[in-house]
């Protein structure tokens, strides 16, 4: 190794020890008798008996790819059995002590009940998966903060279920899920944000879900690389609804992070939605101001899956569009595209812009010590 590349390397490790970082999206994994204690006997024996009646269509078989059974990485299978991010000292081992995790934000994507058909399972299901939460992860390592599960679908359990965890600092954002029934812009989803704001919670947006409609406009994807790429266009129309459906109109104080959907569709939409609000105006007349600008203050996103742009600079360019304040970083573990915090960054970022985007832009949006 030459002098410069040790050089390098010294710095890299001295940046290291002042680090912290503040996780916004990973998923620990629970099963269904972790709910048990947190479910009426009523929806237990529906559980058991049942189970759940998800919207989504073509689900027959295991959505991830078989080369990486429960989508996440292949080390990260606790050596006690179970599945991946389900035994927190492994975790802690293989995560939250081997980088130095201040805080993770829980996602949990199931069995969580968000998108059944029936909504009163719905609820109390997202009910139990936010106690476990606590008390299954946030009890036992404060530095797991939770997300309030909700079932979106159903506006007045949402607001339910949003006011009964108002107040309670372990809890980041409101959890939803990028495909849902209607676009999120629809007036049947305002409720929830009116108790998002009444209760100072973001609103996390994590891709994937089970409405029943495909991430595309017109049908289901063949392969898996499809759904993955096309998050990108779902996440499009979402942002695109609540700016001109008047969303951000109604709720100034709203906040919204994409979770796992990328962010270098952003400027291109801020451009396209610009241009056609000049020319169309008149029939948002709700719309006072150019929809970029609502992008701009409205809008956070989460790191992982980082786009990787051919030059450097041009990743950059976009993340100054974005807004460097509004770029917080996640790893996705134990995902099988899991970012590594000390690679996942453009190296070219000065030491202060890594500093927000790896903990302090997250501090001050979700109101952290």
């Amino acid at each position: 190794m030459n002098i410069e590349a040790r050089d390098l390397t010294g710095a890299h490790q001295a940046a290291k020890t002042r680090t912290t970082i503040i996780d916004v999206d990973i998923h620990p994994k629970s099963g269904i008798d972790d709910l048990r204690p947190y479910l009426s006997q009523r929806w237990w024996d529906h559980l058991k008996t049942y189970g759940g009646r998800q919207r989504h269509g073509f689900l027959t078989g295991y959505p991830y790819p078989k080369s990486q059974p429960q989508a996440s990485r292949r080390d990260s299978w606790p050596p006690g059995g179970g599945p991946p991010a389900s035994d927190l000292d492994f975790m802690k081992k293989q995560y939250l002590d081997f980088y130095p995790i201040e805080y993770a934000i829980m996602n949990p994507l199931s069995p969580t009940g968000q998108g059944d058909q029936n909504s009163e399972f719905s609820a109390a299901m997202a009910c139990a998966a936010n106690e476990f939460q606590l008390e299954g992860w946030n009890k036992r390592d404060p530095r797991l903060l939770c997300s309030v599960v909700v079932p979106f679908e159903d506006a007045e359990a949402t607001r339910i279920e949003i006011r009964r965890r108002a107040g309670d600092r372990r809890f980041a954002h409101i959890l939803l899920r990028s495909r849902t029934c209607e676009l999120l812009g629809k007036k049947q989803y305002w409720p929830l944000y009116e108790a998002a704001c009444e209760a100072g919670f973001p609103i996390g947006i994590h891709v994937f879900g089970t409405s029943g409609r495909p991430a595309s406009a017109t049908g289901w994807p063949s392969f898996y690389i499809e759904d993955m790429t096309e998050h990108a266009s779902c996440c499009q129309a979402q942002v695109t609804s609540l700016i001109v459906e008047g969303v951000f109109e109604k709720f100034p104080e709203l906040k919204i992070v994409i979770i796992e959907g990328g962010f270098a569709w952003l400027h291109a939409l801020g451009w396209r939605l610009d241009k056609n609000w000049r020319r169309m105006h008149d029939e948002v007349p709700h719309l006072r101001r150019a929809p970029s600008e609502y992008i701009r203050e409205h809008i956070w996103v989460s790191t992982q899956p980082m786009e990787e742009a051919e030059e450097p600079e041009h990743l950059i360019d976009v993340m100054n569009w974005v807004g460097i304040d509004r770029i917080m970083f996640s790893t996705d573990y134990p995902h099988w595209d899991f970012d590594d915090p000390w690679l996942a960054l453009p190296p070219k970022l000065d030491e202060n812009t890594r500093a927000k985007i790896f903990s302090e832009n997250a501090r001050a949006l979700y109101r952290l010590p």
